[in-house]
């Protein structure tokens, strides 16, 4: 399904997105590796290398998601590298670990210019190429916490539930111009994701919380995503801990689940745990 495809991967220099890239690459797709850090790309790139048989089909494209800028260039160089962008994985983004009262504004803000006005920047900047393809793919990361809200995590909720229902609109839009539309809910998967987190005035956390330590294997949780995407489902859940089944049951039991996001947060509070 993938092979000789272009596939571009924003967030690829760890975690999900290099999971993501290394499973792709042996599906024989030409994949795109885009994050701020060029040297982790480079390293990614040779993972995806030794995954393909051949580095003709990767390339790096260093890109920092918030610089709406210049945002067409690094489109365009995308474009150039075989001449379309068959599917788009907008995966860049940042957590939180810090509660309301903790958190600045300028945290809140930070978290959504990543995690949400540069997935739309740069999937705006794609699409005009999407269109006069008359094909293509855009996923998304989302997270489970794009679906129910939990402690600790406000701005990166609301950043999550903002980005679901962009895209849960979008595909509606572009559903009869041959371009599809993927949000992706992982739960806790073991990725630096926590640690990279933001705290409440902006630094970062630096630490990996005990959810995140006990959560499913990235590379288990990028075959997941590549199962769904071949399947073609327009919503792919993935994780093999207790939070997968809040997606159910905060469509149908939503006061059990606050209660127990309610619990947990008191829980926390009175052990003295930050996470």
């Amino acid at each position: 399904m993938f092979e000789q495809q272009t596939l571009w991967i924003t967030g690829a220099s760890s975690g999900i997105g290099e999971a993501l890239a290394v499973e792709f690459a042996g599906l024989g797709a030409r994949v795109i590796l885009s994050a701020r850090r060029e040297d982790a790309l480079q390293r990614v790139k040779d993972s995806c290398i030794a995954a393909a048989g051949s580095a003709g089909g990767i390339w790096v494209l260093p890109l920092d998601i918030t610089d709406e800028a210049g945002m067409a260039d690094k489109v365009e160089q995308a474009r150039a590298f075989s001449g379309r962008i068959d599917m788009l994985v907008n995966n860049a983004g940042i957590s939180q670990r810090s509660s309301c009262l903790e958190t600045d504004m300028a945290t809140y803000r930070t978290l959504f210019e990543v995690d949400v006005f540069g997935q739309i920047a740069l999937t705006k900047a794609v699409l005009p190429l999407m269109v006069a393809q008359g094909s293509g793919h855009i996923a998304v990361t989302a997270s489970v916490a794009g679906k129910m809200g939990a402690p600790f995590r406000t701005g990166y909720c609301a950043a999550k539930h903002a980005v679901m229902g962009f895209f849960d609109a979008l595909r509606a839009e572009v559903a009869h111009q041959g371009i599809r539309v993927t949000t992706i809910t992982p739960g806790f998967i073991r990725t630096a994701i926590s640690e990279n987190a933001l705290s409440g005035d902006g630094s970062r956390f630096g630490k990996t919380d005990k959810y995140i330590a006990a959560g499913m294997d990235v590379t288990d949780c990028a075959r997941g995503i590549v199962k769904g995407l071949q399947k073609g489902r327009p919503e792919i859940a993935v994780g093999n801990g207790i939070e997968m089944h809040g997606l159910w049951l905060k469509r149908f039991f939503p006061g059990l689940v606050f209660k127990a996001m309610a619990d947990q947060y008191q829980k926390q509070i009175d052990n003295n745990e930050a996470v």
